[in-house]
């Protein structure tokens, strides 16, 4: 999981919050200048939150995380040790948190409190796992491991950026059905019946019924089914599509093909 970076469909940037209709995870070492409003929000270890949280289920914090506001659960929480929150931490369900955490502005949970030593609980994973085996009952340890299912889920992979200014990763970009704001950077971007108000630069970049409000940059550069750019495409390859529209200049170092219709390669390899 976390391979590549997805903004799932009717992501809304706003000035202050991603607002996403499933679920959030956010990787580990990760930067965003927003706050995040989801379903369940997961975030990775030694990430940084510019802004409030919100989770209408669920919130987990990893270890050495920094929140710059307030993390509201609707439902149970879990804050890893080390972890500092600068405004207040609300939890309408149970609260379970590791060791020196840091809340500022104090913190109120409705349900059960519980203080976790991360050790123990390793050990008594393992102790379980060893029962469990000793009685032949495998089922059981096989649903301890099996992946946990998200709604929709807004995913950023470990190392990224997301800010009013730039999105930046390693990693390759899907896009789809929403109105993103910043300058994108990243390995392969699409962009999917979608609106993205900043630049684009990667290596192969596909636009399929999209608008973007800046320059393209790229190796290839797809645009199909009527997609819009309000600046300059500088690439190798430049393929469009008839109806697709650039308002700036187009610079096609090895050619530009504006065909009825353009195939989309469905795997780096065809790119080549």
């Amino acid at each position: 999981m976390l391979e590549k970076l997805v903004i799932p469909k009717n992501t809304k940037f706003d000035e202050r919050s991603i607002v996403i209709e499933g679920d959030a995870l956010i990787g580990a070492n990760s930067r965003l200048g927003y706050g995040v409003i989801a379903r369940k929000v997961i975030v990775g270890d030694r990430t940084e939150i510019r802004g409030d949280i919100l989770g209408r289920e669920e919130v987990r914090l990893g270890a050495w995380c920094t929140v710059k506001g307030n993390v509201i659960s609707k439902g149970n929480a879990y804050v890893g040790e080390f972890t500092s929150i600068e405004g207040r931490l609300t939890v309408y369900g149970d609260l379970e948190i590791g060791r020196n955490v840091k809340i500022k502005n104090g913190f109120e949970a409705k349900g059960l409190i519980t203080i976790q030593d991360p050790m123990p609980i390793v050990m008594f994973i393992f102790l379980y796992i060893l029962a469990m085996l000793k009685l032949g009952r495998y089922e059981e340890i096989e649903e301890l491991f099996e992946p946990e299912d998200f709604l929709s889920p807004l995913e950023i992979p470990e190392n990224s950026e997301v800010s009013l200014d730039y999105i930046k990763t390693g990693k390759d970009v899907i896009i789809e059905g929403s109105r993103v704001l910043g300058n994108l950077r990243c390995r392969d971007a699409k962009i999917l019946e979608s609106e993205l108000y900043g630049s684009v630069k990667g290596r192969d970049v596909v636009l399929e019924k999209s608008r973007v409000h800046g320059v393209i940059e790229g190796r290839n550069v797809y645009l199909v089914k009527g997609s819009v750019v309000l600046g300059k495409i500088t690439a190798d390859n430049v393929y469009m599509e008839e109806g697709c529209v650039v308002e700036g200049s187009i610079v096609g170092r090895k050619g530009v093909w504006i065909k009825p219709h353009v195939e989309i390669p469905s795997s780096e390899e065809d790119r080549e």
